[in-house]
């Protein structure tokens, strides 16, 4: 009995940190334009932030994340991808912003999640058992930390594939109406070059 409950424990929490632990968007910033977002945690709060640039120039944006004094904590250029996770220093608001102020006229689709911990209390005499139920709910939240992260991997992937595919589409179709127009230009000019040389046989002829 103690072992399926143990069992349905991990199983609860397991749920509850894949349901809760990250915030996904989809969110295109425009040319000479900057979005920023935020998130007002306590000290020692376990901070992720993971995103990739599914549609845009050359798939790059800038990305920095401050801190509540606004010191930056991470700074990243050009970047196509990333994933960074750190402990919060102090309670406050945390920024995280995406730059795309070095486009000149393309915006970039960005996809990114936000992760978001809990805050880690530091806790005096606790006992053996105690010990090991935070060890054993440390375990379920990396083990969900990971499924989450595969999870945002299949998700990027499957917007890739349909990007690549609308990709694919337009530039079949484009050679499509480029080979109609060569065997079009190809009709006219023979059409032509006959109707030429009819024309200047019949004139020799009159002469």
């Amino acid at each position: 009995m103690e072992c399926s409950q143990k069992y349905l424990y991990v199983a609860t929490v397991l749920l509850a940190v894949l349901l809760s632990s990250a915030n996904s968007y989809t969110i295109t910033v425009d040319a000479h334009e900057e979005q920023c977002f935020f998130e007002n945690v306590e000290a020692d709060t376990k901070l992720g932030l993971s995103f990739e640039i599914a549609e845009g120039g050359f798939l790059d944006i800038d990305v920095t994340i401050t801190g509540p004094d606004g010191a930056e904590i991470y700074r990243g250029e050009r970047e196509s991808s990333g994933m960074y996770t750190f402990s919060a220093p102090v309670s406050g608001r945390y920024t995280y912003c995406f730059s795309n102020k070095m486009s000149t006229m393309t915006p970039k689709v960005v996809m990114f999640y936000l992760e978001v911990g809990e805050a880690q209390h530091k806790k005096e005499g606790e006992k053996e058992g105690e010990v090991d139920h935070n060890k054993l709910e440390d375990m379920i939240k990396e083990l969900a930390t990971t499924l989450t992260t595969v999870k945002h991997e299949q998700e990027y992937m499957q917007v890739r594939d349909r990007i690549h595919r609308s990709i694919n589409e337009s530039t079949n179709s484009r050679v499509v109406m480029w080979s109609i127009f060569e065997a079009s230009v190809l009709l006219v000019m023979t059409v032509g070059q006959v109707y030429y040389l009819k024309r200047f046989f019949e004139v020799q002829r009159v002469v």
